[in-house]
């Protein structure tokens, strides 16, 4: 069993199976039910694992989330709004999202918690500050780049 998940690289199923089979006879576990709970840890796993690298991927500059943004220190911001940019549709019809306000308001809080809520809904993000944007589109623009780095910015 082991060198079986090892090579077809199944550490989840290498890690659980000695568990899951002891624990299967006493949950009256068939051998389907079994070896569905193996295959669904291991895809479980394997999301997991994904959503990680893409939030490292994304390279936030600091953990962020929705469940520590303050509203009530923000009250023009809109929980409900919030909640809805979470569900990430803008990002399924790619439409741009831009937080505009004052210093301290909490949009780049609010934008990597969202940029983290995408990451984990499958989608590839990518965080930079717009000022690093310009520089690196004027540079791209000097050296007869910026279709190709529009290109590589927008993952077209």
């Amino acid at each position: 069993m082991y060198q079986g998940s090892q090579k077809l690289r199944l550490p989840t199923i290498r890690g659980q199976f000695v568990d899951l089979a002891a624990s299967a006879p006493r949950d009256q576990m068939s051998y389907l039910g079994f070896l569905a709970e193996l295959l669904m840890a291991e895809c479980d796993y394997r999301a997991r694992k994904a959503s990680e690298r893409r939030i490292k991927a994304a390279g936030f500059p600091r953990q962020k989330s929705l469940r520590e943004f303050d509203f009530d220190a923000n009250p023009n911001v809109d929980p409900a709004a919030i909640d809805t940019l979470a569900a990430s549709d803008w990002v399924r019809k790619n439409l741009p999202l831009c937080l505009i306000g004052d210093s301290g308001t909490g949009k780049s809080h609010l934008l990597i918690a969202l940029g983290t809520e995408a990451a984990l809904a499958g989608f590839k993000v990518k965080y930079t500050l717009a000022a690093k944007l310009v520089n690196e589109l004027v540079e791209a623009a000097e050296e007869k780049m910026l279709t190709k780095t529009i290109a590589r910015a927008t993952g077209v």
